[in-house]
Parts: structure tokens; C-alpha cells; sequence
């Protein structure tokens, strides 16, 4: 409501939404409101990373703790303080796991109470390169990455081709909405009209 109240007030001829890949709420959220103002609505999409053949592709943060439940190794995670609850179901996920975080207090504090401390807890403010990246797998003999699919802006391709520089395989947790719109590239060259009113491009 808050947001169509916000679009109703500005009166913008269309609205670009370029948020996280996901943030699918926030985006059902914002396609809604202009639904409901009949504000023309273009999504501009992240362009995903270039994948590899080696990679391990899941769904979800659950299933991607029962793919690493298989197997044998340690893990680095990059997928966020918000999604670690989900690996805490994994066998001996405290001695194989590392987690990967920004170096907040709170969320040092809830990292912590799930039982993620001392080496296995990562305080870091990104973007991570290709080589910092190495380095941290290397550090840890991590032979499993996992990251969302973030696409290129989100360090994603970094994380990839770390990974397989270092031998160890990527676990990519799909994207949660199966969305179409607009590249970044794409928008810069393409004028939308703002007598279109489509809610989806």
C-alpha cells in the first residue's frame, strides 16, 4: 500500500524496477501497485553469469543442504547471514561450513547463536574478486562454493570462476522467480513508451 500510495503521489510515467534478484516479494509487491495505478511497469534484469557445466544447480537453500549432506569436504557459503538457519540441519555443519557474512555486529551476534564461531564465521564487506575468492577456498580447503545466481553485478561470475580455478564445485541456488524483462545493456538503448501499458517487459 505503501508504495502505491508513493506512486500515486510522484505520478512517474513508468517504473523500473531493478531490485535484488531475490527480492521477490518486494517485487510482487511493486508490480501490484502499478497494476493498481496503471503505471506502465518494466522489470530490468540482473544478466546472469556465464555457468559451467560442473556445477550443481538446486532450488532452494534446503536442497542444497541436502546435496552437501552427501558429501565430503568443507564449504564455503556466500549466500548471506538470512539463509544460514537452513544448513544448521546438516551433519557436523559447524566443522564443515564456512560461512561468509558482512561484518556487522547483529548479524555477527546471529551467526553466532546458530552456531557458526571462530574461523567458521567470516565478518567481510564485498564485492569479492576472482582471486580473493581463490584465496578464501584455498585458506579454508573448501571443495564446495555455494552462492545464489546473483548475475554479474552481484559478483556472481567471480565466485564461478574461483571456484573451478580451485577445483572446488559450485553449488548455484536458482533464482526464485522465473521472471522476464529487461537487461541493464537493453534498457540503455531502448526507449520505453510511456503510453505502454503492459505490466511486463
Amino acid at each position: 500500500r505503501q508504495r502505491q500510495m508513493c506512486i500515486r503521489d510522484r505520478k512517474p510515467e513508468m517504473v523500473l524496477d531493478a531490485t535484488h534478484p531475490y527480492a521477490a516479494e518486494v517485487t510482487v509487491n511493486i508490480r501490484t501497485a502499478c497494476e493498481n495505478t496503471q503505471t506502465a511497469y518494466y522489470r530490468v534484469l540482473r544478466e546472469a553469469g556465464e555457468h559451467e557445466d560442473r556445477a550443481v544447480y538446486v532450488d532452494s537453500v534446503q536442497a542444497a543442504a541436502d546435496y552437501l549432506d552427501q558429501t565430503q569436504g568443507s564449504v564455503l557459503l556466500t549466500t548471506g547471514s538470512k539463509e544460514l538457519a537452513g544448513f544448521t540441519g546438516m551433519k557436523d555443519y559447524q566443522n564443515r561450513l564456512y560461512a561468509r557474512v558482512l561484518s556487522l555486529p547483529n548479524v555477527m551476534k546471529a551467526c553466532a547463536e546458530l552456531g557458526f564461531e571462530g574461523k567458521h564465521l567470516i565478518g567481510m564487506q564485498g564485492p569479492f574478486s576472482r582471486e580473493l575468492n581463490a584465496a578464501m577456498l584455498r585458506q579454508y580447503d573448501c571443495r564446495y562454493l555455494v552462492t545464489k545466481d546473483t548475475g554479474k553485478a552481484g559478483g556472481f561470475q567471480d565466485k564461478i570462476d574461483a571456484a573451478l580455478e580451485c577445483d572446488a564445485v559450485p553449488v548455484i541456488i536458482g533464482r526464485p522467480l522465473k521472471e522476464e524483462g529487461m537487461s541493464v545493456s537493453c534498457l540503455l538503448y531502448t526507449s520505453p513508451s510511456p503510453r505502454d501499458r503492459s505490466v511486463s517487459r
